[in-house]
């Protein structure tokens, strides 16, 4: 018997396997699979576009604030 899944008098236990809570209960395989073509990451993309954003305000904040109108000091 799984811990946290109610049982299911029809299914026979395998040891070792543990059956998936969010899954059906068949656990078949998907129904269509997405080719090379089909999958578009435009949620990859928008969190590299927003990394970037981030790194180049960031610059913009070092450059005006901190080195603007200061010269140039070599510590060492």
């Amino acid at each position: 018997m799984s811990r946290g899944v109610p049982a299911v008098e029809d299914e026979e236990e395998v040891p070792g396997s543990e059956q998936s809570v969010s899954a059906p209960v068949t656990q078949e395989e998907p129904e269509r699979e997405l080719t090379h073509e089909e999958f578009d990451p435009k949620g990859t993309l928008a969190l590299i576009l927003t990394y970037f954003a981030v790194l180049a305000i960031m610059w913009v904040f070092m450059y005006f604030v901190e080195f603007l109108g200061n010269d140039l000091i070599v510590v060492g």
